[in-house]
């Protein structure tokens, strides 16, 4: 029974040092997607712009942004035409809610509780990571196009002094 205790122990030690590790602010260097025939798409452009934050407490929000969307022309975002409201939904990816990590398994749990893309919220959604340095690396099975590809996302700490 001592045994197991201490295996318990060193087990949930180790998941939170690794959530300790993720813990602070990230700011996205890239949204790829992965066709099944290996072909790479972009959904939020060549260099999309983002933040990931991680608390202590085990709470995340994602921001997701394809850098220069177009303004509403009527400044009034409940009067945007179809083309603005739909560049809007397509160049935006965001969700918040509570985080874990299984360090043996290397993998980062979102439990996702509200999202830009309605369909995401209340579900788990689990992404194999690789923390190597300043990058962290995850993957996600589930996009938000709702195919077959692979989104590979690579995000870098930021700077403790206010830059990226």
């Amino acid at each position: 029974m001592k045994r197991l205790f201490t295996l318990l122990a060193f087990t949930f030690a180790i998941n939170a040092h690794a959530a300790d590790s993720l813990t602070g602010t990230w700011t996205l260097v890239s949204v790829d997607n992965v066709l099944a025939d290996g072909r790479v798409i972009h959904p939020y452009g060549p260099k999309p712009d983002g933040m990931l934050t991680f608390d202590g407490a085990g709470r995340y929000s994602i921001l997701i942004f394809r850098p220069g969307r177009a303004r509403f022309a009527s400044n009034d975002k409940s009067r945007g035409t179809p083309e603005e409201n739909q560049a809007t939904v397509q160049g935006t990816n965001t969700h918040f809610g509570r985080y874990r990590v299984d360090a043996d398994s290397h993998t980062l749990t979102f439990t996702i509780e509200h999202a830009s893309f309605p369909n995401w919220e209340g579900i788990e959604q689990r992404r194999a990571f690789v923390l190597d340095g300043d990058l962290l690396r995850y993957t996600v099975r589930t996009t938000t196009t709702g195919g077959t590809e692979i989104g590979e996302v690579t995000w870098r700490r930021a700077s403790q002094l206010g830059g990226s």
